[in-house]
């Protein structure tokens, strides 16, 4: 697993070390992750995998590893930022896995929330699957780690630009994206949906990926 040593400006912590952001979800990470994304997307996720503690363990169970970007803390996840590539994003389980774990009653409808989450990259496209960051290490910079590091994967893998969608009632998260160079290209509002999922529209933003991205990533440790 590659590593590269981040800067702090504001430790979230008094008494904590630096983060550490590394490629990949570490070995026993797993449900520091699940619980990281059901903070950060419980309300949209719930209906498709709900109740939270089954929603979690459904999480944990099925990540695909190498497709995310962790912030470590003293050797703990305190942020995640996930990504689809190669046809793998860093949330898996197939529709069997579903219907295996929820029965075919329970499972079919949540099949069909789950469809409307997906979301295919085009050529020469890195999409992320969102960033997650755990509350007490908020404002200390560490959203902008794991968005450099994405950056750096997308530009070694050839990809042209990143993209990304954000919903309209986090707007914390859409500021964050734009400080760091991501635009707002199109805005699909689904006021239908704001009663089931908690959103009614959704911003799809792109950040070019340039040849910096890859030469600003420190030398791995």
């Amino acid at each position: 697993m590659d590593r590269t040593n981040g800067t702090d400006p504001k430790p979230g912590t008094e008494g904590e070390g630096a983060p550490v952001v590394s490629r990949g979800v570490p070995e026993g990470g797993e449900r520091d992750v699940a619980s990281l994304y059901w903070e950060a997307f419980g309300r949209k996720l719930g209906p498709a995998l709900d109740p939270p503690e089954a929603g979690q363990e459904f999480i944990s169970a099925h990540l695909h590893h190498d497709r995310g970007i962790t912030a470590l803390v003293d050797g703990r996840v305190v942020g995640v930022a996930g990504y689809r590539l190669g046809g793998r994003g860093l949330t898996g389980g197939s529709a069997k896995d579903v219907l295996t774990a929820y029965g075919p009653f329970r499972g079919l409808p949540r099949l069909a929330v789950l469809a409307l989450f997906e979301r295919t990259p085009s050529a020469g496209e890195l999409v992320m699957d969102g960033i997650a960051v755990a509350a007490a290490h908020r404002g200390a910079g560490i959203g902008g780690l794991l968005l450099k590091e994405v950056a750096a994967v997308a530009a070694e893998n050839g990809c042209r630009r990143i993209r990304l969608d954000v919903i309209d009632v986090n707007p914390r998260a859409r500021a964050l994206y734009e400080r760091h160079g991501f635009t707002a290209v199109r805005t699909e509002r689904t006021p239908c949906l704001r009663g089931l999922l908690g959103f009614g529209a959704v911003t799809t933003m792109h950040r070019p990926v340039t040849a910096a991205d890859a030469a600003a990533r420190p030398e791995a440790q």
